[in-house]
C-alpha cells in the first residue's frame, strides 16, 4: 500500500449521517424534554455538552481518518481509535443521558432483563475485558481484519460491552446505582488490572505479532512496524491510565465532599440540639 484512500474513505459519510441523526433526535426529543413522555424533564447544559461531545468523539474514532489509517496502515492509530471508542465515548454518552429516557426502555421486560443482567458489575467488568483481550490476540485480529463483516460485528459487540462496563460507574438511573463511591473506585482499579496484560503483550513484544501490519508501506511516517506496534501499546496504556485516573479522582473527591457535607450537617444538628438543651435549662432556672 502506498496511496491513501479518497475523501470518503477518510471521512465516512455513513457514520456522519448516523451521528447527525442521533444528535438531531437527542436535540428534538430528549434535550428539551417532551410532553408526550411521562416524567420527561429538560436536560441540563452539562448533560447536553457531554452527549454531543460523546457523539463528536465517536465520529472521530469511527468515521475520521483515524479509522481508515488504523485499519490499513498504523497499529498505533488503530489503538488510538480503540481507546477513544471504548474508554472515553461511553462516559460522555452516559453522563449526557437523562434518567427518564432510559426508563422508557426499561418498561420493556425483555430489554430490562437483558440490560440488568449484563450491567451487573462483575459480569460487565469481565465481559468487556475478556472480549477486548481476545480481540488483541494476533490470530484473532489478523482474521477479523480480513473480513469486514466479522470486524464490524466484533467492534459492535465491543462497543456495547464498553457501555455496559461503564454503566455501573456513570449510572443515570438512581434506582440501578448499586455501587457506592468506594466500590466504584475498586471497580475502576479492577478494570485497570484486567486491561494491563493486553498492553504488556503489545509493548514488550520483541517482534511484530500482527501480520497485517508487518509488511505495510506507510507513505507519511518513518516508524518501523515494531516501533508502531509498541507505540500502539503505549498509547493504549497511557490513555487508559489518564481516563481511569481522572475517573478515580472524580469519584474520590465527590465521595470526600459528600462525607464532609454529612459531617458538617451532623455537627450543625448537634450544635443546634446543644443550644436547645441549654435554652431549656435556662428557662427552668
Amino acid at each position: 500500500m502506498s496511496q491513501i484512500g479518497g475523501f470518503f474513505d477518510l471521512w465516512n459519510p455513513v457514520v456522519l449521517l448516523v451521528v447527525v441523526v442521533v444528535g438531531y433526535v437527542y436535540s428534538r426529543f430528549v434535550a428539551k424534554g417532551n410532553g408526550n413522555f411521562a416524567d420527561a424533564e429538560p436536560v441540563s447544559d452539562k448533560q447536553k455538552l457531554c452527549f454531543y461531545t460523546g457523539l463528536a468523539l465517536f465520529y472521530i474514532g469511527q468515521g475520521s481518518p483515524i479509522n481508515y489509517i488504523g485499519h490499513h496502515y498504523l497499529f498505533s492509530a488503530h489503538m488510538l481509535q480503540q481507546t477513544v471508542l471504548y474508554l472515553i465515548v461511553p462516559i460522555f454518552i452516559w453522563v449526557g443521558t437523562p434518567a427518564w429516557i432510559l426508563r422508557l426502555f426499561m418498561k420493556n421486560r425483555v430489554f430490562r432483563g437483558i440490560f440488568t443482567f449484563f450491567t451487573r458489575p462483575l459480569i460487565a467488568l469481565f465481559l468487556f475485558n475478556m472480549l477486548f483481550s481476545i480481540y488483541h490476540m494476533p490470530f484473532i485480529m489478523d482474521g477479523l481484519m480480513k473480513n469486514d463483516v466479522l470486524l464490524f460485528s466484533y467492534h459492535t459487540v465491543l462497543l456495547i460491552t464498553a457501555f455496559m462496563m461503564w454503566f455501573p460507574v456513570f449510572c443515570p438511573l438512581p434506582e440501578m446505582n448499586h455501587l457506592n463511591d468506594l466500590k466504584k473506585m475498586a471497580y475502576i482499579f479492577g478494570n485497570g488490572m484486567l486491561l494491563t496484560p493486553a498492553c504488556a503483550l503489545i509493548i514488550f513484544a520483541e517482534s511484530t505479532i500482527y501480520d497485517m501490519y508487518s509488511n505495510v508501506t506507510v507513505p507519511f511516517t518513518h516508524l518501523s512496524p515494531l516501533d508502531d506496534q509498541q507505540l500502539g501499546g503505549v498509547i493504549m496504556k497511557i490513555i487508559q491510565e489518564i481516563v481511569y485516573g481522572a475517573t478515580l479522582a472524580y469519584i474520590f473527591f465527590r465521595w470526600y465532599r459528600r462525607e464532609r457535607k454529612d459531617d458538617d450537617d451532623m455537627d450543625l444538628v448537634e450544635t443546634q440540639e446543644s443550644l436547645n438543651n441549654q435554652g431549656g435549662n435556662w428557662n427552668r432556672a
